[in-house]
């Protein structure tokens, strides 16, 4: 069983709510959505038949695992930005049929690192390091000095999560901590029929709904807020100019909210949004270009056609 170590850092909650709540048009970072009940709402949205998502990046990491990770030396290192539930890492490393020397975890919930080191127990690796942090800080950590080479991955269309420029800045943070002879293995969710995106982001069970409004529990329970949750709906929207969907929150009638640890009182209007994340998609060729222009060199890609999900593995050269 792998030695298991925890690094912390205390979050900016209260600040960040207060800030981005006072944003026209209001909006909530959706790195919030994480925690213990965020993750596990989002993992029963990853079993929804109409959210594909998980289960082609699943596919496609168990068909190419050695593939994938065949130009890499030994030992190595594999790091997941946004590990969840540990699963798809579970299944890459049984795909590639190979010791790992290490593992890094980085994650702003607690729960996902606990249940994804305790997925990974079983398997041939060397040691398992979780950190609690956002992907910046993460990155900072990863950028350490080292000899072995590593593959650091980012699945689950988590990049699609950042607008424009800050999704080249992320990239270009990643290629940064990373050397000659590593690795970037980045999913993405690919444009597909507007019906097909909107059943995955508003299922008929309302899963995604109860995700998005946990976070206003999360700020009831935590920052001491007032946020009434049967007065607030969730709304799904296919912006295809910009190529994304978002999630929102609808205030259902004019009202008033306060937050104290934030010492922040709103007015809401009638049919006012809350904009509590973006989810881009993007075509293959586009996903190639993000990584040529962060500074990568664009490698293989293998892509489930059917379900409209790529995985593309970039190298990192002088």
């Amino acid at each position: 069983m792998p030695d298991t170590s925890v690094l912390t850092v205390s979050p900016t909650f209260a600040a960040d709510v207060r800030e981005y709540l006072l944003r026209a048009p209001r909006q909530l970072p959706s790195k919030y959505f994480y925690d213990a009940l965020g993750s596990a709402l989002f993992e029963a949205i990853c079993r929804l038949p109409w959210y594909r998502v998980t289960r082609a990046e699943s596919t496609l990491l168990a068909l190419h695992a050695s593939a994938i990770i065949e130009p890499l030396g030994d030992p190595l290192v594999l790091a997941e930005l946004g590990c969840g539930s540990g699963e798809k890492l579970a299944t890459f490393i049984t795909g590639a049929s190979r010791p790992i020397e290490a593992v890094h975890l980085v994650d702003v919930s607690a729960a996902a690192l606990d249940a994804a080191s305790t997925c990974l127990a079983s398997l041939p690796i060397g040691n398992v390091v979780t950190h609690l942090l956002s992907y910046e800080d993460g990155l900072r950590r990863l950028g350490a000095p080292r000899e072995e080479p590593m593959m650091i991955l980012f699945l689950g269309s988590n990049i699609g999560n950042f607008d424009p420029p800050a999704d080249a800045h992320l990239l270009c943070r990643i290629r940064a901590c990373l050397r000659p002879g590593d690795a970037l293995l980045l999913g993405t969710d690919l444009v597909k029929p507007e019906h097909d995106l909107l059943l995955a982001y508003d299922d008929p069970l309302q899963v995604t709904a109860a995700f998005n409004l946990n976070v206003l529990r999360r700020i009831n329970d935590e920052l001491g807020g007032t946020f009434d949750l049967d007065a607030f709906a969730h709304r799904a929207i296919w912006n295809a100019h910009e190529s994304r969907i978002e999630m929102h929150l609808m205030s259902l009638a004019a009202q008033r909210v306060h937050i104290a640890a934030c010492d922040l009182d709103l007015e809401f209007e009638a049919n006012e949004l809350i904009w509590t994340e973006s989810s881009y998609k993007y075509t293959a060729t586009q996903v190639l270009e993000m990584g040529r222009d962060a500074g990568f060199v664009p490698g293989d890609q293998w892509i489930d056609a059917d379900a409209g999900f790529a995985l593309t593995r970039f190298g990192v050269e002088d």
